[in-house]
């Protein structure tokens, strides 16, 4: 379903942050790219989305398909209604806007009421947590909370393929567990998912392949289960060094948004 051939993208003339990164997501398949910080990974998701101008970037060579049609030509709105979506790192809501009305933003590329009204029921069958918030600012919603939110509003879209960058950053770990069910959940309910992972072991326990990425370049890549049997990759990405890369990403996210309040954990 979604391909990317030879990618090769960066920041200026200074940084390269990719250098030809070839996968494959099939249709309805879970998909992990792991590798520590500054491998590429939130490069490579910002080019599938096309949201790395944003950010200042540029794809300078290799192209994205989804069932083989070009999307890295396109901007980010079309490539949301083309059924590709991203979930930014950070649980980036809406803070001031209601639960409901983040969900309506999510639906903004929809133009049958009726899809919204469905992808709606699906979002909060899934979420039940967010089903009892529909009033409550988005702010105020726990770090689980707002992360089930955010993932929420992606799916308003009835996105084909979602892209997860780093859903689990800062939640403790029974909740880490239950985003890794999540994903799974929306998995079986014929959704392609890119998943971005620090935590490795959860990302290898629900995805069928996964793409290492060391300095911007595709290091090993393979069915999920092989590779979590990996000595190399279990010594890189399962073992201290990974925990101890997550902990300190988790430290600089937690500091950042120490000026509110954040709860991690599920309510309800």
């Amino acid at each position: 379903m979604l391909s990317v051939t030879d990618l090769a993208a960066g920041y200026g003339k200074a940084v390269q942050a990719l250098h030809g990164v070839t996968l494959e997501v099939p249709d309805q398949h879970v998909v992990a790219v792991l590798g520590s910080n500054g491998a590429g990974k939130s490069t490579l998701l910002r080019a599938i989305s096309a949201t790395l101008g944003l950010h200042r970037g540029s794809v300078t060579r290799g192209e994205v398909t989804l069932d083989g049609r070009r999307i890295d030509t396109l901007d980010p709105a079309e490539v949301v209604h083309a059924g590709v979506v991203q979930v930014p790192e950070g649980r980036q809501v809406f803070g001031r806007m209601t639960v409901e009305e983040n969900l309506r933003a999510g639906a903004a590329t929809v133009k049958s009421s009726a899809a919204v009204s469905q992808a709606r029921d699906r979002v909060l069958e899934l979420f039940p947590p967010i089903a009892e918030r529909l009033g409550q600012r988005a702010g105020l919603l726990s770090g689980g909370e707002q992360q089930m939110l955010a993932i929420g509003r992606a799916l308003m879209s009835t996105p084909k393929v979602l892209l997860l960058d780093e859903p689990s950053l800062g939640l403790a770990p029974k909740i880490i567990t239950q985003i890794g069910e999540i994903v799974t959940e929306i998995n079986r309910r014929g959704i392609s998912v890119v998943l971005i992972e620090q935590n490795a072991t959860m990302a290898l326990s629900v995805a069928h392949s996964a793409y290492v990425l060391e300095v911007g370049r595709v290091a090993a890549s393979g069915p999920a289960a092989e590779l979590s049997n990996t000595e190399d990759l279990a010594r890189l990405y399962l073992g201290g060094h990974a925990e101890s890369e997550r902990q300190a990403h988790e430290e600089e996210d937690l500091a950042a948004a120490a000026s509110r309040p954040t709860l991690t954990r599920w309510a309800g």
